[in-house]
């Protein structure tokens, strides 16, 4: 049977490439709604989220999805900041699979982590920085696993299920990083095309191998470019536009969290969070839930909750810090 944390059908690559040939790769425009993008995730769906803590988060299609009472996800994430305190508190989130999760260091590891996995309300499957990015880089090639030297000799390879494999040149004990194909990959970037072609400015991070190794992809973008843009350039193209499934044009997609060089993080956002929670507790998250993600029909109606003021000057920041 295996261990019980570790799922086939996240491994499985045979599957995997079934779905990836039975998938239209369509050239069509990509172009829609948020509410339309976002009905493409099912109840019980493993969904990898690009980006990295508050960086490029994709808040717009995560809002959604918690609007849209989606249950018993699987969230998937490098670094996990307090999106996932809010899918675990709404009770969208069944499982998490990350390496930490926190806002930042001034804030310490997540206090609402700690409830939800120790009152047994949610399951926290944890994994390496690198052995997690080898699982989507598994994904994306297509193949059951990738042999590294993370995680071995540390207690999280006997916790999460990870097994080893002896190297046939050396004789030496490698782990068998597993691959993970989501069934949803959710994306912000900077621009794209109308056709789903994805630019991203600074740091990429996973995203590029967690769109190849999803079943299906959501991208939001700040931009829609012209596709005269996208062939002058087409090294920028870091997701490519047959892997996308829907595309979502959404300025501040990722606010209050940063988009580098176009807006910064809202610290003192944050800074008010986790003061809440402090005084709080959980309860605290679902006063968030009900003022900014139920509460505002639209996400331009979330972001005048923010205040056009605000968000000028977390703009201004951004371009300070890119000169």
């Amino acid at each position: 049977m295996g261990d019980p944390r570790l799922n086939p059908a996240e491994y499985d690559f045979i599957a995997a490439r079934r779905r990836t040939e039975a998938k239209t790769k369509s050239a069509a425009e990509k172009l829609t709604s948020l509410e339309d993008a976002v009905g493409r995730v099912k109840d019980g769906n493993q969904i990898g989220v690009g980006g990295c803590l508050f960086s490029r988060t994709p808040l717009a299609l995560m809002r959604e999805i918690l609007r849209q009472r989606r249950r018993g996800l699987t969230l998937a994430r490098n670094l996990t900041c307090n999106e996932g305190e809010l899918f675990m508190a709404a009770g969208a989130a069944s499982r998490v699979m990350t390496a930490w999760m926190s806002i930042g260091l001034p804030w310490g590891v997540s206090k609402i982590l700690r409830h939800y996995v120790e009152t047994g309300a949610v399951a926290l499957e944890e994994w390496s920085h690198l052995a997690l990015g080898l699982r989507f880089r598994a994904g994306a090639m297509g193949v059951p696993f990738l042999p590294a030297l993370t995680m071995l000799g540390s207690d999280l390879v006997g916790v999460g299920g990870l097994k080893t494999v002896q190297d046939p040149y050396t004789g030496e004990t490698l782990a068998a990083v597993p691959a993970l194909f989501p069934d949803v990959a959710l994306l912000h970037v900077h621009r794209a095309d109308r056709f789903g072609n994805c630019q991203i400015d600074g740091y990429p991070h996973m995203d590029a191998d967690i769109a190849r190794a999803a079943t299906t992809v959501l991208v939001s973008t700040e931009e829609i470019i012209s596709d005269e843009e996208t062939r002058r350039s087409p090294d920028r193209t870091v997701v490519p536009g047959f892997v996308v499934d829907a595309l979502v044009r959404v300025p501040f997609g990722s606010f209050p969290h940063e988009c580098y060089g176009l807006y910064e993080a809202d610290y003192d956002h944050f800074a008010e969070y986790c003061a809440a929670i402090d005084a709080r507790g959980p309860a605290a998250v679902g006063e968030y839930l009900e003022r900014y993600v139920y509460g505002p029909p639209t996400w331009s109606d979330y972001l005048d909750l923010f205040g056009g003021e605000r968000m000028a000057l977390q703009a201004k920041r951004a371009k300070e810090l890119t000169g």
